[in-house]
């Protein structure tokens, strides 16, 4: 079952969100294997993010690559939600 993944940082400005972009497309990782659904969602002055994933080992593998990269960029996302896809329509 495909689960929903929300993050909502208490900061990540649009730069940080580009950037942590850049550095995934570098990194190889810009569209990675198990994500059907990715947006960035200006906040106020935040951005949040909303994935939908096929599984969430899928998911995990790709904090592997994420997560230092958040790091480096001094962005905590705070704990996500993460709930079960009760209906996913593909356009």
């Amino acid at each position: 079952m495909a689960i929903s993944i929300y993050f909502s940082p208490e900061s990540m400005s649009g730069e940080q969100f580009d950037e942590v972009h850049r550095r995934l497309d570098a990194a190889g990782a810009a569209a990675p294997p198990g994500r059907t659904y990715h947006c960035g969602m200006q906040m106020g002055p935040n951005v949040h993010v909303f994935d939908v994933w096929e599984s969430q080992e899928d998911f995990e593998r790709f904090g592997e690559v994420l997560m230092p990269i958040l790091q480096e960029l001094g962005i905590d996302p705070g704990e996500p939600h993460i709930a079960p896809v009760r209906l996913e329509i593909r356009a």
